[in-house]
């Protein structure tokens, strides 16, 4: 068996976290608050509550997402989602930090075909980013504006 270039990255994540929850109750316990001692009226709490479903959604559900990137492959699973793709085939990696400053993964086969990573996957980027390159994978960065390319490539190509 040959030796690993590198150790493999694992990145598990749940919709359910701790932050998520105290966040929803403070904002929970001052709309209500805000009901009964101020008298707010119900058209302006509506929007407040409306706005925090999604997180509401997510701590209900508990959606769970898993990426692995071995010697071999790299593999993902993001709800009923789930894909993998191996290492040799991927020819470069691009990384666009967007406005909400996420970061979106999209990966360029050998073939030439475009794979993004699913949105709500949230890898750590930049622990991503380095064990492609340690792959030889190159990668690229797209921060915020169309046209800028800050590209490095592997060390050992």
């Amino acid at each position: 068996m040959p030796d690993p270039v590198s150790p493999a990255l694992i990145h598990k994540s749940r919709g359910r976290r701790v932050s998520a929850v105290v966040s929803l109750l403070v904002i929970y316990g001052g709309l209500a608050a805000a009901a009964i001692g101020l008298h707010a009226s119900p058209w302006i709490l509506a929007p407040l509550v409306l706005a925090t479903l999604p997180a509401l959604w997510e701590v209900l559900t508990d959606p769970r997402t898993r990426l692995t990137l071995d010697d071999h492959d790299l593999r993902w699973q993001a709800g009923r989602r789930d894909g993998h793709v191996a290492v040799d085939r991927i020819a470069s990696a691009r990384f666009d930090t967007l406005w909400d400053f996420s970061v979106r993964v999209t990966l360029t086969l050998d073939d030439g075909r475009s794979l993004r990573l699913p949105p709500d996957l949230h890898p750590p980027h930049r622990a991503l980013e380095e064990a492609l390159m340690a792959r030889n994978v190159s990668t690229e960065r797209h921060h915020f504006a169309p046209g800028y390319r800050a590209r490095s490539t592997p060390r050992n190509r």
